[in-house]
């Protein structure tokens, strides 16, 4: 049964952070508080060990992933901080029509797991890898070919996942007059 649930998770990806491997099986509720539930299958998640480790022992109110789905409508948010080298910074920006637990607690998950940093961070090596294909473009057909450009991976990462870092990453860069204009040069 843990092999079950530890493989069951689309691409084998942490569902509490969306970004990393699974590599472990962690109790939502934690088995020290809940002892009856230790082995209840709907109490057991595929996690990586970094997301299992944040969240440790504590009762959290965070999003379960096999309850919660919140990928209907767009929460995600980030923007383009004009630095060298460019920041993308990300938020939980809710829709109003939620109620307020729900969106209390992707707040809480996001805090909870550090997602607004590690979607920095993957955001930063994205640009990194994308650079050169930016630089061709801007030098052959200017901003608007960029700007094109990023908003058909931003439509691919969509359809990927709503909420993903990358489509809320590309969605920023896109909407970034600076960073299409080149500011995605360092």
């Amino acid at each position: 049964m843990y092999e079950a649930i530890r493989t069951a998770s689309p691409q084998g990806r942490c569902p509490l952070c969306g970004h990393r491997d699974v590599t472990t099986v962690d109790h939502y509720l934690p088995k020290s508080a809940y002892a009856a539930l230790a082995v209840n299958p709907a109490n057991l998640i595929p996690a990586c060990s970094e997301c299992n480790r944040m969240k440790s022992a504590a009762v959290l109110d965070t999003l379960h992933p096999y309850y919660d789905n919140v990928e209907r409508e767009r929460w995600l948010s980030a923007c383009v901080l004009e630095t060298n080298p460019p920041v993308v910074q990300f938020a939980v920006q809710p829709p109003e029509s939620w109620p307020s637990g729900l969106a209390d607690r992707v707040h809480r998950h996001f805090a909870t797991f550090e997602l607004g940093l590690l979607y920095s961070m993957q955001a930063a090596r994205e640009i990194s890898g994308i650079k050169a294909r930016l630089e061709s473009l801007l030098g052959d057909s200017g901003s608007d070919a960029v700007r094109d450009h990023l908003r058909q991976d931003e439509e691919s990462r969509r359809q990927a996942g709503l909420n993903s870092w990358q489509a809320a990453c590309y969605r920023a860069l896109a909407a970034s007059d600076w960073f299409c204009a080149g500011g995605f040069r360092y």
